[in-house]
C-alpha cells in the first residue's frame, strides 16, 4: 500500500487533484498523509475539507495553524486576518460536521520511523515526549472544554518548555511548537517573527531541525508550514511545504521509496514584497 505525505494544501483544491493524478492515486490501495493548513488563503478550502474528510482511513491529516484558526474563528475567538478565505466553511451546511471531524485531528502521527507534525518538534523533546504533548494538547481540544483552550490558545508565551509548566500555559507551548515553529535558540526558546529561509534570520537563532543534539534526531521527521524552505529531502527530515498558495508547487513524497513528485500550481497569493 504506497503512502504519500503531502505538502500544505490551504484550500488549492484544484492542485490537489491535479497532484493526485501524477500519483495515479487509488483510495482503496492508497494512503496520504497531510502535513496541515488543509485550510485558508486558497481559492476552495470547503472542497478540500470536504475532500480529505470523505477519504475516510485512507487519509491521515495532522493540524496546522491555519486549521485551528478556523477553529477559533468558528467559536467567535480570533480575529479575522486580512486574506482569510473561511466564510464558506463557516456558512456551510456541513460545518459543524466538518469541524468537528477537523477539531478531532491529531497534532502528531507516528508510524515506524516517520513522525508528522505540522511545523516542528521542540529540539529538547524525543520522540516518545513528543507523541505525549501531542496526546495533551489533543486531549484539550477534543474534551468538553475546548471552547475555553481556544479563548486562550493565541500568544507567544512562555516561549521555551519547561516540565513544570501547567495549564493554558503548558498547552500553548504545545501547539505553539506543532504548529508555528521555525526557528529557536539552542537553549529551545521559540523565535515566531521570521519566516525566511536559513541564514536570513537574526544572529543566535537555528532552524529547530539543525539545533545540535535535538533529542528526535532518529526519526525521519515531516513537516510542513515553511514555504520559503523549499523542498528537504534527507533522511532526518522530509520538508513539504513548497509554496502552491504562491504559484509554486505542490508535492509529494512517496515514503517506501523517498520518490518526490510535483506539480506547478497558479498564484493564488501574491507574494509580499
Amino acid at each position: 500500500m504506497p503512502t504519500y505525505a503531502i505538502g500544505d494544501l490551504q484550500g488549492c483544491h484544484s492542485s490537489l487533484l491535479h497532484l493526485l493524478d501524477e500519483l495515479k492515486f487509488d483510495p482503496e490501495a492508497d494512503r496520504l498523509l497531510f502535513v496541515g493548513d488543509l485550510v485558508n488563503r486558497g481559492p476552495d478550502s470547503l472542497a478540500v475539507l470536504r475532500w480529505v474528510k470523505n477519504l475516510g482511513d485512507a487519509a491521515i491529516s495532522v493540524l496546522g495553524n491555519h486549521d485551528l484558526h478556523l477553529l477559533a474563528l468558528s467559536e467567535g475567538l480570533g480575529r479575522i486576518h486580512k486574506g482569510d478565505t473561511l466564510d464558506a466553511i463557516l456558512a456551510a451546511p456541513d460545518r459543524d460536521e466538518l469541524l468537528h471531524w477537523l477539531r478531532h485531528q491529531k497534532l502528531a502521527w507516528r508510524e515506524g520511523d516517520f513522525l508528522m507534525v505540522h511545523a516542528g518538534v521542540l529540539p529538547g523533546w524525543t520522540v516518545d515526549d513528543t507523541m505525549q504533548r501531542a496526546a495533551e494538547a489533543e486531549a484539550a481540544l477534543q474534551g468538553a472544554h475546548y471552547r475555553e483552550f481556544f479563548a486562550q490558545m493565541y500568544g507567544n508565551v512562555p516561549v521555551a518548555w519547561d516540565d513544570r509548566l501547567q495549564g493554558v500555559e503548558r498547552l500553548r507551548v504545545i501547539v505553539n511548537a506543532f504548529t508555528r515553529l521555525r526557528y529557536c535558540s539552542p537553549a529551545g526558546e521559540m523565535e515566531f517573527h521570521h519566516k525566511g529561509a536559513p541564514g536570513t534570520q537574526p544572529a543566535g537563532w537555528l532552524p529547530w531541525f539543525e539545533v545540535p543534539g535535538r533529542k528526535s534526531a532518529e526519526a525521519a521527521i515531516i513537516i510542513g508550514h515553511w514555504s520559503t524552505l523549499g523542498l528537504i529531502n534527507r533522511p532526518d527530515l522530509i520538508a513539504l511545504d513548497t509554496g502552491c498558495l504562491w504559484g509554486g508547487t505542490l508535492t509529494a513524497v512517496r515514503l517506501p521509496d523517498r520518490q518526490a513528485f510535483a506539480v506547478k500550481c497558479p498564484q493564488e497569493k501574491r507574494l509580499k514584497a
